[in-house]
C-alpha cells in the first residue's frame, strides 16, 4: 500500500495552468491535491499593477500560462479579472498570488473552475530590488560586492511589475541564450537567501508564492503526463502581443518537455521545499508555509517522493539528469545529490507540516522514510580507507539475509586512484549504489548536503571536511568547487556521456569547477566550525570571479581557466559569492540554516524486525556513530 494512501480521498481544486490560444479555445487543468480537506479553493485578484519598461523579454508566438493584461504605450499593464475563468478564449489568470480556501462554483464540466472575489493584497512589492535596498550598507561594502550586487539586481525578473525571481544568466553579449533568460528554481535559491540575509524578503515572497501555482497537474510529454505534483524546471516571463498595440504578460513554465533530454526535474520540488523553510527561518514569516495551499503544495510533491514501486531501497530512484548534472554522466539510479536533498526536504516538511487528521499518517510515512534513508546512506554509501578494505575482501555471490555484500559489488570496481586519494582520517559518500555498481566519485553537492541536513553521522561530517582540506588542490584548487572528482576520461567517458562534447574531462559536469557551490561548502563548514576553511575558499573566488567576469564554470583539474563554453555573468556563482559572505559575517542567521543530528530520529526502528528478520538495527547502528 503506498505510503500515503491513508490520506483524506477529498480533492482539493486549485487553477494550476491555463494554456491560452489567440483566436482558439481554452485548453485547461486542475490541480488535485491529497489533503484532508474537501473545499475547494479560488485565486483571488485586483488592482493594476506598473510595467516595467526594462524588461528584457519578448512577444513569443506560442502557448502560454498567461495573465490577461493589456499594456498601452503609456507602459501600463492593467489586470482584467473575470468572473468566469475558463469560459473564453480571453482569461484571467494571475499569479503569484495566494489561494485562499473558499468554496467556489463549478460548471458541468469538473475540469473547470469559477473563480470570483481577485485580491492581490499577498503580492509583495511593485518594484525590482534596487539601489534604493540596502543604501545604509553600501558605505562598508567592497567593490566587489557592490559589483555583484548590481549585477544581481539587473538579473531579477518582473511580473506585473512584481519581482519573481533572477535569470540564470544576463550576459549581454550572449546572443544565443537558448535558456539561461529564464528562472531556475534550483538556481533561484543562492538569490533568495541573498535577499533574505540581506533583509529584503519580498522577491522570495513572490517567487513562492508563483511557483507554487506552476505546480504540475497534467503536464505531457508524447502522451504520457508524468506525477501530480511536479515543480518546473524554470520558467520564463514573456509579453505577447494582443493587436491593437495591445500586449499579455505571460509565464510559460518548462517541466522538462523542452529540456535537452527532455527530463523531469526530480530537485526542483526538493530545493522549493527548502527555500520555503529558509524564507520563514530567516524572515520570521511562517504565514506562507502555513497557509493551507502551501501546505496542499508540500504534500504533492512529498507524495512524488514517498510514493511505493518497485524499487526495494529508501533512495529514490531518478533518471540520468534529473538534477544539477542535468546531462549524461551516469548519475542515474540512486544519486547521493538526489538523497541528500530528499533527506533535507523531508526534514523541511517535518517541521513545516500542520498535524492535523489524516496528516498525521504523512507524518509517519516522513519519519519512517528519514530513518530508514539515513541508515541505508551512512551504511552502505560511506567509503573510507578501512570500509574499502572491506569492499576489496568481499565476498560474491551471497544468497542468504546474513550477506555482508549485500549489493554483489565485485572488488574488482574499485579505482585504482581511490585508494592514495583517501587521507587517513578522511572519507567521503560514494556518489551511487546499484545492485553490483558503486560509483566511487566524490559528487561535492550530496557530500555537502549529507553533512548540512545530518544525513551522514557526525564522524562522518567531520571526515568529509578532512578530505576535503587535504585534497584540496583537487576538490577547490584554484576555484571553489569541482562538481565532480575525478573526472571521466577516455574510452570510460565515451561510453558513459556518449561522448558529450560540453562534458569533456575537467569540463562542465565532469569535473569542471562551480562557483555556485560556493555556498553550500561555507554553510557547511560554519555548521562545523570550520569557519577558516570557509573564508579561505570565499577568498579564492573574491581574486577571480570579477576579474574573469562571473564564468558559471571553470576548466581543466585545478579549475584555472574560464569554461570552453561557460556563460558569463551567471546570476548563481554572483548570489553564491554574496551568500558566502553574508553567511560569514551572520552566523547566527546561517545557523538557522542547517540541521543537527535528530535524536528523535535516531529513536525510531523502522526495521520491522521479525525472529526470521534482519539482525541489524538501523537504529542502533546509527546511535552508535553518533560522538559524545
Amino acid at each position: 500500500m503506498n505510503n500515503l494512501s491513508s490520506l483524506c480521498n477529498s480533492t482539493m481544486k486549485l487553477p494550476s495552468r491555463v494554456l491560452t490560444l489567440r483566436n482558439a479555445s481554452v485548453v485547461e487543468f486542475r490541480h488535485s491535491y491529497n489533503t484532508p480537506c474537501d473545499q475547494k479553493l479560488t485565486c483571488k485578484s485586483k488592482a493594476s499593477f506598473s510595467f516595467n519598461q526594462n524588461s528584457q523579454f519578448h512577444a513569443y508566438p506560442s502557448p502560454f500560462l498567461a495573465f490577461q493584461g493589456v499594456i498601452y504605450n503609456s507602459q501600463k499593464l492593467n489586470c482584467l479579472p473575470s468572473s468566469s475563468f475558463g469560459l473564453h478564449s480571453t482569461v484571467s489568470r494571475p499569479y503569484g498570488v495566494p489561494v485562499e480556501a473558499s468554496p467556489v462554483e463549478t460548471d458541468k464540466n469538473p475540469e473547470r473552475l469559477c473563480v470570483e472575489n481577485c485580491n492581490d493584497e499577498n503580492i509583495v512589492g511593485g518594484e525590482v530590488p534596487g539601489a534604493e535596498y540596502g543604501n545604509s550598507r553600501a558605505s562598508h561594502e567592497s567593490e566587489i560586492d557592490k559589483e555583484a550586487w548590481s549585477l544581481l539586481r539587473d538579473a531579477v525578473v518582473t511580473y506585473c511589475g512584481f519581482p519573481i525571481g533572477t535569470v540564470a544568466s544576463n550576459d549581454p553579449g550572449d546572443k544565443h541564450p537558448l535558456n539561461y533568460d529564464q528562472v531556475f528554481i534550483r538556481d533561484f535559491v543562492p538569490s533568495a537567501l541573498a535577499f533574505l540575509l540581506r533583509g529584503e524578503g519580498e522577491i522570495v515572497k513572490n517567487f513562492l508564492l508563483h511557483t507554487l501555482q506552476l505546480q504540475s497537474t497534467e503536464k505531457t510529454v508524447d502522451c504520457y503526463s508524468p506525477g501530480q505534483g511536479l515543480m518546473p524546471v524554470s520558467f520564463k516571463v514573456r509579453t505577447v502581443p494582443l493587436g491593437d498595440n495591445k500586449f499579455e504578460e505571460v509565464i510559460d513554465p518548462d517541466f522538462g518537455g523542452s529540456a535537452i533530454g527532455r527530463v523531469a526535474p526530480v530537485d526542483s520540488g526538493l530545493w522549493w521545499i527548502i527555500l520555503l523553510r529558509a524564507y520563514g527561518k530567516i524572515s520570521g514569516d511562517y504565514t506562507l508555509q502555513e497557509r493551507e495551499d502551501f501546505q496542499a503544495g508540500i504534500k504533492m510533491i512529498l507524495n512524488l517522493c514517498l510514493a511505493d514501486g518497485f524499487d526495494m531501497f529508501p533512495s529514490l530512484l531518478v533518471t540520468d539528469g534529473s538534477c544539477m548534472i542535468d546531462r549524461k554522466m551516469g548519475v542515474h539510479g540512486h544519486p547521493l545529490e538526489i538523497q541528500a536533498l530528499t533527506y533535507a526536504a523531508l526534514r523541511c516538511s517535518r517541521e513545516m507540516l500542520t498535524v492535523i487528521g489524516c496528516s498525521k499518517n504523512l507524518m509517519t510515512a516522513i519519519n519512517n522514510r528519514l530513518s530508514a534513508l539515513s541508515f541505508h546512506i551512512r551504511e552502505y554509501y560511506w567509503v573510507d580507507l578501512r570500509k574499502t578494505n572491506e569492499i576489496y575482501r568481499y565476498k560474491t555471490e551471497e544468497y542468504s539475509m546474513d550477506a555482508t555484500n549485500k549489493f554483489n559489488i565485485y572488488p574488482e570496481q574499485i579505482p585504482s586512484w581511490l585508494i592514495d586519494w583517501i587521507p587517513e582520517d578522511g572519507g567521503y559518500l560514494i556518489g551511487n549504489l546499484q545492485p553490483a555498481h558503486m560509483d566511487f566519485r566524490f559528487f561535492t553537492l550530496g557530500n555537502l548536503w549529507s553533512l548540512i541536513s545530518s544525513l551522514a553521522t557526525p564522524k562522518q561530517n567531520e571526515a568529509i571536511l578532512k578530505l576535503i582540506e587535504a585534497k584540496w588542490d583537487d576538490i577547490v584548487g584554484h576555484m571553489p568547487l569541482k562538481i565532480c572528482y575525478p573526472a571521466l576520461e577516455n574510452e570510460e567517458w565515451r561510453i558513459v556521456t556518449g561522448s558529450d562534447p560540453k562534458n569533456t574531462p575537467w569540463s562542465f559536469h565532469n569535473g569542471g569547477s562551480w562557483p555556485a557551490l560556493l555556498w553550500q561548502f561555507t554553510l557547511a563548514c560554519i555548521k562545523m566550525g570550520r569557519i577558516e576553511l570557509a573564508q579561505k575558499a570565499v577568498g579564492l573566488a573574491e581574486k577571480k570571479l570579477s576579474v574573469d567576469r562571473w564564468p558559471e564554470y571553470y576548466d581543466t583539474p585545478s579549475g584555472k581557466f574560464v569554461g570552453k563554453q561557460s556563460r558569463l555573468y551567471q546570476t548563481w556563482a554572483i548570489a553564491g559569492f554574496l551568500t558566502s559572505r553574508m553567511m560569514l559575517e551572520k552566523l547566527d542567521m546561517a545557523s538557522l540554516l542547517f540541521w543537527e543530528e535528530d535524536n528523535e530520529l535516531l529513536e525510531n526502528c523502522v526495521c520491522a524486525l521479525t525472529k526470521g528478520g534482519r539482525k541489524i538495527c538501523s537504529r542502533d547502528v546509527a546511535k552508535s556513530q553518533i560522538l559524545v
